[in-house]
């Protein structure tokens, strides 16, 4: 029960940075991935952890990509 309310805390406060989910939504997803992460054990943790940090630098590199590079001012001119 501990971890369901932990997860629910978590989860709705990850949805603040989320654009589409608000923090009922949040809370809800943070229960539900509790209970999978128990059901996956020790080995699916790892591999939902390094699946995440995949994802995470695809999507570093994915905005950097769309980034606007400002052009630079030529030296010695203002």
């Amino acid at each position: 029960m501990l971890g369901k309310i932990l997860g629910a805390v978590a989860g709705s406060q990850v949805a603040q940075h989320v654009r589409g989910i608000d923090g009922t939504g949040g809370a809800v997803l943070g229960v539900a991935a509790t209970s999978v992460l128990r059901r996956l054990g020790p080995v699916g943790l790892v591999a939902a952890a390094v699946g995440g940090y995949a994802l995470k630098k695809h999507m570093e590199k994915r905005e950097a990509r769309k980034a606007p590079v400002a052009p630079k001012a030529a030296p010695g001119k203002s």
